[in-house]
């Protein structure tokens, strides 16, 4: 199965190089998703709204690999302000609290000072047709 390339749209992927998602086989890596909405490229003031649009926008890339949220087995989450991550628990938790990934969070200073969260996952198909159980 050749690998797959995923794009969102972003004008972030052409000018850097990269890519939304790239699916190898029954795999999905999903790279670092900010809080910008790809449709307008805006991003809201706060750090709850900007982590239900990256999820938004995970959700969105994994649905074009064939996949759910309930596939992702491991999520990386990066904060520039350490304490902006517990308000975002309960957001993190509606959308990810069925498939209870393997976690990590990092405090680090991200590309853009707008930006209050980043969320990178990977995730495996649960069967061929990439439905989930």
């Amino acid at each position: 199965m050749p690998r797959q390339h995923i794009s969102s749209g972003s004008s972030f992927e052409a000018q850097i190089g990269y890519s939304r998602a790239v699916v190898d086989g029954d795999w999905i890596f999903v790279s670092g998703t900010t809080g910008f909405d790809y449709a307008t490229m805006t991003i809201a003031e706060g750090v709850v709204e900007q982590a239900e649009q990256c999820l938004k926008n995970i959700e969105s890339a994994l649905r074009q690999a064939g996949a759910t949220l309930r596939d992702i087995v491991r999520v990386t989450y990066i904060v520039p302000n350490a304490a902006d991550f517990e308000p975002c628990w309960p957001t993190l938790r509606r959308y990810l609290g069925e498939c209870r990934p393997a976690a990590t969070m990092i405090s680090a200073g991200l590309a853009d000072a707008r930006m209050k969260i980043e969320i990178e996952v990977t995730a495996r198909k649960s069967n061929a047709g990439g439905e989930s159980a």
